[in-house]
């Protein structure tokens, strides 16, 4: 069931949205590499055809920051039958690239919505591709999560692929249900899927502990199928699916919130355990409101405990007991290098400088704002100046400073400039 119309959004539009959020939309090439000047067309959902704004992409493949009319954030701060989120139209065109339209963008009151695009090259007589994002799941109607045990027997089988608990590269997600053979599978890096499936579940208007507390709580889900090879197991080739019924909501090509954004990468080798049990825990949750979950995280209490001061474990411990602690995983895979343990700054010297160094570099030669450095192991003014651009052109802090979020970013990015040559789906 869709709650989405046509000439009352247009009119919920006119008369309702009366705050602002903002939006910045990224386009990207399929090997990641970012599009300038591409031109983006603006449009509210209920009226595509009514241009609000035209803006083209920067070297970096981004617009700039744009500020747009939403609803009242009150709507989206407890359950309410009108709709908290203002939904707007992109489509981009590009030199050489296929056309892409993508409806249902969901902009936030107070919130900056995060866009990307992923464009073809062009051939001629291809259709536009078209992305529909529906409803969040917090305002549609979709399926309840059929309830399954926390603990799995995986001795039953003897199939572990894994003997510890490791952070994947990626996940891969089958768009149905597991038995809609129609439904394709995609690979998806992890805390991209994380980012996803939170911006999916939950608002990003919530408190930060609110937040925190679901993202554990989605991402120990994740692990807990990928750890126990559930699918795999049962004969499917897929880590996990994209139904609320049996497990999360993730949505092919949705925008995200950089709310979350920051968030999923404060916390993303974090998962939840019980004493004694190796593998994480099977987190199941529901909104708490239209359905009803005992022992399960409540989505709209979480929000209310937020608001009342609680922390993240606070708001865990209270819906799935006492017993309940956040774990770290041993292993990130997918990265050169793991964090070292401690921020790089202006004076720090040695070979993990040197590695930033040189990713920097590679990764500038597909983003030009970013300095070119001399690989000498020093953190100077030109490394911190280097540091401070990345950040900017990446969403974080520009404080020059390469803690844990940019460390992990600059992997992210490095990575994906550098694998260009590899069949990577």
């Amino acid at each position: 069931m869709n709650h989405r119309s046509d000439s009352f959004m247009i009119r919920t539009a006119q008369t309702e949205m009366v705050d602002t959020g903002s939006l910045q939309i990224t386009a990207l090439s399929e090997q990641n590499l970012p599009i300038e000047n591409a031109t983006v067309d603006i449009s509210y959902t209920g009226d595509p055809d009514s241009i609000l704004e035209e803006v083209q992409t920067g070297s970096s493949g981004k617009t700039e920051i744009l500020e747009l009319n939403a609803p009242p954030i009150e709507y989206s701060l407890a359950p309410s039958e009108t709709m908290p989120y203002a939904e707007y139209t992109i489509r981009i065109t590009a030199p050489g690239y296929e056309p892409v339209v993508v409806s249902g963008i969901e902009v936030l009151s107070t919130q900056l919505a995060l866009q990307n695009v992923k464009m073809r090259p062009l051939e001629a007589g291809e259709l536009p591709d078209t992305i529909t994002i529906p409803d969040h799941t917090l305002y549609g109607i979709y399926p309840p999560k059929i309830a399954e045990d926390e603990i799995k027997p995986v001795n039953v089988s003897g199939e572990i692929v894994l003997d510890q608990v490791v952070v994947p590269e990626y996940v891969v997600v089958h768009n149905g249900t597991p038995r809609d053979t129609s439904a394709g599978n995609y690979y998806v890096r992890y805390k991209d899927y994380i980012k996803n499936v939170a911006s999916c579940e939950i608002y990003a208007t919530w408190p930060y502990e609110s937040l925190i507390a679901n993202i554990l709580a989605i991402q120990s889900f994740t692990m807990n199928r990928i750890y126990t090879e559930w699918y795999r197991n049962k004969g499917y080739n897929f880590t996990i699916t994209s139904s609320t019924a049996f497990d999360q909501k993730w949505v092919y090509g949705r925008n995200i919130f950089d709310s979350i954004d920051q968030a999923v990468d404060d916390v993303f080798l974090n998962y939840l355990s019980r004493p004694n049990v190796r593998q994480p825990i099977l987190t199941q949750y529901c909104d708490g409101r239209r359905v009803q979950c005992p022992q399960w995280l409540s989505q709209w209490g979480s929000a209310e405990l937020g608001e009342q001061g609680y922390d993240a474990l606070s708001i865990i411990r209270n819906y799935y007991g006492d017993s309940m602690y956040v774990n770290m995983a041993e292993e990130v895979s997918g990265v050169p290098e793991s964090y070292p343990g401690f921020p790089l700054s202006i004076g720090s010297v040695g070979s993990d400088v040197m590695k930033i160094q040189e990713q920097l570099n590679a990764i500038s030669n597909n983003y030009p704002l970013i300095p070119k450095l001399t690989p000498d192991g020093i953190f100077g003014e030109q490394t911190q100046e280097a540091v401070r651009t990345f950040q900017s052109v990446f969403g974080l802090a520009r404080d020059g400073i390469v803690g844990p979020r940019t460390w992990y970013r600059i992997q992210d990015i490095y990575v994906a400039v550098t694998r260009l040559a590899e069949n990577i789906p």
